[in-house]
Formats: structure tokens, sequence, C-alpha cells
């Protein structure tokens, strides 16, 4: 993962923060005073972004809001406009989210450019992400992920390429904003 921090005071720097921010053990073990810290340093606003904003972004943006609901905002866009995968489609349905109605969409069509941190699935969208905020303070963070459309084979193979991504985003989104399941009330 690269982490890049983007604003109108370092416009020509990048300063390359690293994988000192995410939280790799998830929430085992953590006092109830670093949970809240957790939750409260979480971003309120995340973009995730790849190519044609079809597979991965879309699944990233899903995963985010079935596991945080409404206390962060998640948007999906692409570098350019692709047509709906109905891969991505079935094994998010696997799990209970339901992709069916996303439409692809590009960074230019984003009502809102603002955002606490962009999240890049490839590397055409890191570049453009890093383009896109020149001004802006947003943190860039790069999530090199498999582009499952590349996956030739039965169909079996690739619905297993695509939950790999599935389950891979969703680990990743998890352990970055402190996922805190709700334990027995």
């Amino acid at each position: 993962m690269t982490r890049t921090r983007r604003g109108a005071s370092s416009r020509s720097s990048l300063r390359c923060i690293g994988r000192a921010e995410t939280h790799a053990g998830g929430t085992r073990g953590r006092s109830a005073d670093e949970m809240n810290a957790a939750v409260k340093n979480r971003p309120k606003s995340v973009l995730f972004a790849c190519t044609r904003n079809i597979v991965r972004s879309p699944m990233a943006e899903g995963l985010g809001r079935h596991f945080f609901g409404k206390d962060v905002y998640f948007a999906s866009a692409g570098v350019k406009r692709g047509q709906s995968d109905g891969f991505a489609i079935a094994v998010m349905d696997e799990i209970g989210i339901d992709l069916s109605k996303h439409q692809p969409h590009t960074f230019e069509d984003l009502e809102d450019a603002s955002f606490d941190v962009i999240v890049t699935l490839s590397p055409e969208a890191h570049h453009k992400a890093l383009e896109f905020t020149r001004t802006l303070a947003t943190d860039v963070i790069y999530w090199p992920t498999l582009d499952p459309t590349a996956v030739e084979g039965s169909r079996e193979r690739v619905l297993d390429a695509y939950r790999e991504v599935r389950d891979s985003l969703l680990d990743r989104i998890k352990k970055f904003l402190g996922y805190q399941p709700m334990g027995n009330l």
C-alpha cells in the first residue's frame, strides 16, 4: 500500500506515509480507548477508484456501505466508463449486497471532489487520483488489486477470481476503517 498526502500547500511534493496508519490487527485485543480512537480518526468520506468502475471500485463501495452504513460516505469512480459486469453483481449478491443498480461513472462525473481519502485499486486510477487531487488536501492510497476480468477459464474459475478480489477488498476495508462488529447485547 502506498499512501500519499496531497494538499494545496504542497502542490509539488508528495509525502509517503506507508503502512503505519492501517490497522493490521483488527479489533481483537484492543482496548476500548484504542477502538474509540480508531472510530474517531476514521475518514468521513472515501472514494474508491479503478480503471472502468465496473468491478473493483463498485465492490469496495458496496462493501463499505454494507459494513459502515451512514458512518462513512462512500463513492466510486473510474478513469473511463465501462459496462456493468454480471460476475461482479453475482459474487456480491452471494453475500447479500446488490450491485445491480450500479451505474459506472468517471472522476469527471463526481458531483463533489471533497473526499478525505481516495483509495485507488489500479495504476491508472492512482495516476488519475494524484492528478485529480493536486490542489486538494486529500489522502491518496494505492491498494494494488487484481483485475478479475483478465482471468480466463471456466465460469467457476472466473467466479473464484472475483470472489478473491471481493474478499481481499473486504479485509482491507475492515482493517483500514477499524471495523468493530456488534457484540452480544
